[in-house]
């Protein structure tokens, strides 16, 4: 079986393997499987070629606009799993990555800035007593 006739079969294979499958089982799956597409591949040089690909296709027509919606809301009754995969793999992976790349001089205030952020928007529509005990968490989690 040649490239072309295993492309053209995914879809319909796709279909028949998600349909009965709940939205846990897929992102297990599909961490797993990120893992291993990765493998071999340079991401440094990859992501900025996806990248542009995604933008150059107009609005409406599955450029980045479009694809970075449904990523992040999912579809129609669904939850995205994108936002998850984002924060547990995506986003430690590239700040391993990046940081030794980074002046030491300049990592106090990236951090810091990032750590804000992390905290505003993690902490967003809590209480007082649920922000209160939120912060003592995080706090605990980097002193040890």
């Amino acid at each position: 079986m040649n490239k072309e006739e295993m492309q053209s079969m995914m879809p319909e294979m796709m279909e028949k393997m998600f349909s009965g499958m709940t939205t846990d089982d897929k992102k297990e799956m599909m961490m797993g499987m990120m893992a291993k597409m990765k493998e071999g591949i340079d991401m440094k040089e990859m992501m900025p070629k996806m990248m542009m690909g995604m933008m150059s296709a107009k609005e409406g027509e599955g450029g980045m606009k479009d694809m970075m919606a449904k990523m992040m809301h999912g579809d129609e009754g669904k939850e995205s799993m994108m936002p998850e995969m984002m924060l547990k793999g995506m986003m430690p992976h590239c700040i391993k990555m990046m940081m030794p790349a980074i002046s030491k001089e300049k990592r106090a205030d990236l951090v810091s800035n990032m750590v804000s952020t992390l905290m505003e928007q993690a902490s967003s529509g809590m209480s007082d007593a649920e922000k209160s005990s939120f912060v003592a968490k995080v706090i605990d989690s980097i002193k040890t």
